[in-house]
């Protein structure tokens, strides 16, 4: 389309980069569900780490569709449904972050993370999936508001062949940092574990 350009690359980071978050925010709220169901204090910190990632692809997302909407919707930021969707989504999931460090005892903050992530999970799908995608909603978005979806005039099967693989390496860049993440903070609480164990021996 004449109002894409160039600036269709984007497509490759800006979507791809959603379309991980979503994926990465999915695997979030599987751990919490799981720890509801074991208890582990490991799957809540897995579900913790992954959301922190997801977040992460979440602002990256933000920064690279409101550069993409400088050039081709004339301005940084839009009333957007979607948009504003987004941001919402993003202030629900700070928000996530901030409940954690509000609470102190272990399993309380573990069982109010896993139900406050479950619902946060839900309201991002309907904010970015469900709501811009309504006819009677007025959406920038292709395929969102009765905007048709980016089609062969706009997306040839050439840059299918690269966007496809980018949403792959997006995924598994974010749960790499998910693991990195977690891994260190697994270290990190063993380490606080045997350091109590030692001085309750000691005493």
């Amino acid at each position: 389309m004449p109002i894409l350009h160039e600036t269709i690359r984007n497509l490759y980071f800006h979507v791809t980069m959603w379309f991980a978050m979503i994926f990465v925010l999915g695997g979030s709220v599987f751990y919490s569900i799981k720890y509801l169901s074991s208890g582990s204090i490991y799957d809540d910190m897995r579900a913790e780490h992954l959301a922190s990632s997801g977040i992460l692809l979440g602002i990256l997302g933000i920064v690279t569709g409101s550069v993409w909407a400088r050039f081709t919707w004339g301005g940084w930021w839009a009333n957007d449904p979607k948009l504003n969707g987004a941001a919402i989504s993003l202030l629900i999931y700070f928000a996530y972050v901030i409940l954690r460090n509000s609470m102190d005892e272990e399993q309380k903050r573990a069982r109010v993370a896993a139900v406050y992530n479950i619902f946060s999970f839900v309201l991002l799908i309907v904010f970015l999936m469900v709501y811009p995608r309504l006819n009677q909603v007025d959406s920038l978005h292709p395929g969102n508001g009765g905007n048709p979806a980016f089609s062969s005039y706009d997306l040839d099967k050439n840059m299918r062949l690269v966007f496809y693989p980018a949403v792959a390496g997006w995924i598994m860049i974010g749960l790499w940092i998910a693991d990195l993440s977690y891994r260190t903070a697994r270290m990190k609480y063993h380490r606080l574990m045997n350091d109590h164990k030692f001085n309750l021996s000691s005493n």
